[in-house]
């Protein structure tokens, strides 16, 4: 499914290049994103990607995420193909979540990846 094996990073990775300029870009649909993600994740539904692609930084790496890895290797692809650097959070949020990262509801409560 996805066309770069290098654009994958693992959870673990990932924060680590989130210490940097690196940006979280959580691709889930709205009710996922309500439910739990990351702390410093920006959301911006697959859904709604063409629509609003001009809001990713186009300077940093990008670093997409979805519940288990399939929606954000597409986004990341479509990404890659626009020029942006972008990689896919490989086992998506839920990966994230069994390395023990944080994940929290829109109040900053914790929260659960669905």
């Amino acid at each position: 499914m996805f066309s770069d094996a290098t654009s994958q990073i693992s959870a673990a990775d990932a924060a680590e290049l989130l210490t940097g300029d690196a940006v979280l870009l959580d691709v889930r649909e709205q009710h996922e994103w309500d439910a739990g993600h990351a702390p410093q994740a920006r959301h911006l539904a697959m859904s709604e990607l063409s629509g609003r692609v001009s809001e990713i930084p186009p300077d940093v790496t990008v670093i997409c995420v979805c519940h288990g890895g399939g929606r954000s290797g597409a986004v990341s692809d479509a990404l890659n193909r626009a020029g942006f650097n972008a990689l896919n959070l490989s086992g998506g949020m839920v990966a994230w979540e069994a390395a023990g990262l944080p994940v929290v509801d829109d109040a900053g409560a914790p929260g659960e990846v669905i």
